[in-house]
């Protein structure tokens, strides 16, 4: 897919400016009575089509190769379902005084959604690391989401995390992971026609994100939760999610090379294990919050932003530095960020 070109003074992926965009009509023109009906019922589809297409687009045999990685994969789950949770839970500690107590909810529940796809091999394509790996991480991560996402939710957010029920995994299971098998067992017949034209895949992933934007923050607006939000509780939770995905990113790091990983294999943990996924993420707070869910994924907004602006600056870096003597923290902070990587469109 062809780099969408952007000013290089600007930081902003221009598909992040449509998400803003997107905020930005809700707020003005929110959806409302039988046009907020059609939006959920459009973004519920479009979603649904879009795990259709990742079905029909992963290789059942490259994916079955991928379990013989069986340490990486469950080294990356445990960054995402279990380090990331417990970072997440010792947030806690900072309502009142940096975060309201929605803002934290949305926070704990940024931490207990799956890991990239899309971006997790971008960067790690980009920064020479083992590419297959990274394929395989993210889809077992999305995959294991789907369950493990909405039980995690139950346990840590309960009834304050929107009424959390049996029904709620089945909705989350019939959107998700549904579709997805049906992919699979289609990819037979349409699995070559998805990899030719991956610019559709990439229409569907925007655009379903888009519409569970819109909608959800069109709810939002109805429900008036907006005046919850101060800029100063904004800049508290910028702050917090810098400091979570720095350590995520040096705990990856270093933790890898701890438990004996080789370099390219420390590259894919990194970058699998240290983000998190909006296009999962989404559709999940929709079904688990309901009318709140506007103000449950503005942190998994931000730290989506945050993520790809400090991911491109390190991967980068890690392609200019064979031996690996860099440190994530130090890159970060010493390099600005110029842009997104090439020849990707990043999620």
């Amino acid at each position: 897919m062809k780099r969408l070109r952007w000013p290089s003074w600007m930081p902003i992926d221009r598909y992040i400016v449509l998400l803003l965009g997107t905020v930005g009509l809700a707020a003005l023109l929110p959806a409302k009575g039988v046009g907020a009906d059609v939006a959920s019922g459009a973004s519920t589809a479009a979603i649904a089509f879009l795990f259709f297409l990742y079905g029909a687009r992963l290789s059942t045999r490259e994916a079955l190769d991928g379990l013989k990685h069986w340490r990486l994969h469950v080294t990356v789950l445990v960054c995402t379902f279990v380090i990331f949770p417990v970072l997440g839970l010792a947030a806690r500690g900072l309502v009142p005084v940096l975060l309201t107590h929605p803002l934290y909810q949305g926070l704990l529940f940024l931490t207990l959604v799956p890991s990239t796809i899309q971006s997790s091999i971008a960067f790690t394509s980009i920064a020479r690391g083992n590419v297959p790996a990274a394929i395989c991480a993210g889809s077992f991560s999305s995959l294991v989401g789907i369950v493990l996402t909405p039980l995690l939710a139950a346990g840590l957010l309960g009834n304050s995390g929107g009424g959390f029920s049996a029904d709620s995994l089945v909705k989350i299971v019939l959107q998700l992971l549904v579709p997805f098998l049906a992919g699979q067992l289609l990819r037979r017949w349409i699995g070559g026609f998805v990899t030719r034209h991956k610019k559709i895949l990439g229409l569907v992933d925007r655009g379903s994100i888009l519409l569970v934007v819109y909608t959800a923050f069109s709810e939002g607006m109805a429900q008036g939760i907006w005046h919850q939000v101060s800029p100063v509780r904004l800049a508290g939770l910028l702050a917090v999610e810098a400091v979570l995905l720095a350590v995520m990113l040096v705990l990856t790091w270093y933790g890898a090379r701890a438990l004996g990983f080789g370099r390219e294999d420390r590259i894919a943990i990194q970058f699998a294990g240290s983000k998190k996924s909006l296009a999962s993420g989404l559709p999940m707070a929709s079904v688990l919050f309901g009318a709140h869910a506007s103000l449950a994924v503005l942190p998994l907004m931000l730290f989506h932003q945050m993520q790809l602006m400090v991911c491109a600056v390190i991967a980068k870096r890690r392609a200019r530095d064979p031996q690996g003597t860099g440190d994530p923290a130090r890159e970060s902070a010493a390099h600005p960020v110029q842009g997104q990587p090439q020849n990707r469109v990043l999620r």
